[in-house]
């Protein structure tokens, strides 16, 4: 049984990277100005966010069912039996609802997993489906595997501006004001469903205490039966510079010198939300 492994670009995986991986990345859709651009086959990160900050209308938006399918088909031709398709989490799009309904239609060769991530915990999920696959497992079982261990994650995001949770709806107009005023930034979750409010507090660098200091808690709760060799502590950044990236990124493993640790860039449907400037971190385990 030949069984492949897709996902879509919010794991941050590119569709370029998947080819090296020996998986499947479907380009998540970004509307600009009414025009349709591809998360990293047509729109970078500079281009998305000088958008975002260009007065330019941008809007992120889920697969078309001809999208889906179409890779679906491709996968098939290509000699696989079966596919496990790992989208975002059901709590934050409709694209996985979307492909459960859309999978009916392939008698039992594409199994949507649901495990509750996205941006890197997404991304070990999808690694960790890989290897399951190599190992000869079928896509039922390796369903079932990351789908039982969906909550075994945690992110934390630290927003810059307001601006951008104001547009959408997430904070008040004066909240947005008096933040900007106070230099208040909010510290954001997300815990498989939804994102969340975690914290407020006053400039970055505060932030990204607090932040490291919510890692310490779940390595010394949540996760303190896992070895450190198997914890994985992502980096992650909305159109961060390559100093900030590194910087943010030897923090990390600093702080957390047996652990895991790796950067990669927030997805944009994460990025729309939070605008340039945001910061992030992860937890969860590679098996």
């Amino acid at each position: 049984m030949k069984t492949a492994i897709m996902t879509d670009s919010n794991s941050g995986i590119t569709k370029s990277e998947a080819e090296k991986l020996g998986i499947f990345s479907l380009p998540m859709p970004v509307i600009i100005d009414e025009v349709i651009c591809y998360e990293g086959v047509d729109l970078t990160q500079e281009m998305f966010y000088s958008s975002l900050t260009g007065g330019k209308d941008v809007s992120t938006s889920q697969p078309s069912p001809g999208e889906v399918m179409g890779m679906w088909d491709e996968i098939l031709a290509k000699g696989y039996d079966e596919i496990v398709h790992i989208p975002m989490s059901s709590g934050l799009s409709n694209s996985c609802e979307s492909a459960i309904s859309l999978a009916s239609d392939y008698d039992g060769k594409v199994e949507v997993v649901d495990n509750h991530r996205i941006s890197v915990t997404l991304r070990e999920s999808v690694l960790e489906a890989k290897g399951l696959s190599d190992r000869g497992m079928s896509a039922k079982e390796i369903k079932k595997e990351l789908e039982a261990r969906a909550y075994e994650a945690s992110i934390y995001i630290a927003v810059d501006t307001l601006e951008f949770l104001k547009k959408g709806g997430r904070v008040t107009p004066a909240a947005a004001a008096l933040g900007a005023v106070l230099n208040i930034k909010p510290v954001l979750t997300i815990q498989g469903e939804r994102l969340d409010a975690f914290a407020k507090v006053r400039g970055m660098k505060k932030c990204k205490h607090k932040m490291l200091e919510a890692l310490k808690n779940d390595l010394a709760t949540r996760f303190k039966d896992v070895d450190m060799s198997q914890i994985v502590i992502g980096g992650a950044g909305a159109g961060l510079n390559a100093d900030e990236e590194k910087e943010w990124t030897d923090t990390l493993k600093e702080t957390f010198p047996k652990a895991i640790v790796y950067y990669n860039p927030l997805s944009f449907s994460i990025g729309s939300h939070t605008g340039p400037g945001a910061v992030g971190t992860a937890i969860s385990i590679r098996r």
